[in-house]
């Protein structure tokens, strides 16, 4: 990716209001840009086929499909995808489970506002 390229991010969260405010983190940095929205992990596997993000920012627990299932779907048909997942928990069993799943990265809710940015920037450069 040139430097000069922004970032594309999907967001795959079930919550509106949270969603909403990773879109409001990430759109007041000029490297991102948010091309999609998926509110369960069904939704986040076709979306990732369709928008071909960059990252995508996973919620762990969504309907339909959870985020730790979507990712596992999305690395299977997608190989190069670059999942960030993204949890409320910071249990080791979510974490081992995210990161056998395929996630490059795993940030939890309460770190967002201090972590968020520089994870995506460390998975995409990978």
């Amino acid at each position: 990716m040139k430097d000069s390229e922004r970032i594309r991010v999907l967001i795959a969260d079930d919550h509106r209001l949270f969603g909403q405010a990773l879109e409001a983190v990430l759109t007041g940095e000029e490297r991102f840009e948010v091309v999609g929205y998926a509110r369960n992990g069904r939704e986040a596997v076709e979306l990732v086929g369709e928008l071909a993000p960059d990252v995508t920012l996973m919620d762990i627990n969504m309907p339909m499909l959870d985020g730790v299932e979507a990712t596992r779907e999305i690395r299977k048909i997608f190989p190069d995808a670059c999942i960030l997942m993204l949890t409320g928990s910071n249990s080791r069993t979510d974490v081992n489970r995210a990161r056998k799943a395929g996630a490059a990265g795993y940030v939890t809710k309460d770190r967002i506002a201090s972590e968020l940015i520089e994870a995506i920037l460390d998975v995409v450069s990978r």
